[in-house]
């Protein structure tokens, strides 16, 4: 009998440790933390930017005037810069400059100097963040005078304007049909 009580005792010491070892494993995985199931992707874009550019008229008429009067002013159709380089804080300039009026009326060319011809810019309108500012009228010459100026510019913007353009045609003008190239740039 004192057999049966040792072999029962021992299968209840091995039934107790199993049991005992199946609750310390199920507390186990319990407590040990989730995997960490998540996936980090670097995600890339390119903003591409374009030019700083301008447009203005092909070709414009001024009308006429005696020697001794003023012709204009005369809108001579708008101008406009497009600035498509996406940029912050970047400026720009527009400019105005102007060859002498000839004709070949009368005994040659004839000339009336650029500098006898007024550009007045005249109001601006912008699209986009740009602050788009008119400068003060200036008499037309070769070199190129400030017209506009763009600041305060965040991305792309737009700036139109129409000016005008008045002629001091000289008492000793003589007659024809004058004519001189206006350019404008931006930079």
């Amino acid at each position: 009998m004192h057999k049966k009580k040792l072999t029962i005792a021992a299968v209840a010491a091995c039934s107790l440790a199993a049991i005992l070892g199946q609750q310390t494993h199920a507390n186990a995985a319990e407590a040990a933390p989730a995997a960490d199931s998540s996936s980090s992707t670097s995600v890339t874009f390119t903003v591409t930017v374009g030019a700083l550019s301008i447009t203005a008229p092909i070709s414009s008429n001024l009308g006429s005037g005696a020697p001794g009067t003023t012709i204009g002013p005369t809108a001579i159709g708008p101008v406009t810069v497009t600035d498509n380089r996406a940029a912050l804080g970047a400026v720009w300039t527009a400019t105005a400059s102007s060859t002498d009026f000839t004709t070949g009326g009368g005994t040659g060319p004839e000339t009336i100097p650029a500098t006898d011809a007024t550009y007045t810019a005249g109001t601006v309108t912008a699209t986009g963040t740009v602050s788009a500012a008119a400068q003060p009228a200036f008499a037309l010459s070769g070199a190129p005078q400030t017209a506009v100026v763009g600041t305060g510019i965040n991305g792309n913007n737009t700036a139109t304007w129409n000016p005008t353009i008045s002629v001091a045609v000289p008492a000793s003008a003589v007659g024809g049909i004058y004519t001189a190239t206006l350019t404008h740039s931006v930079s």
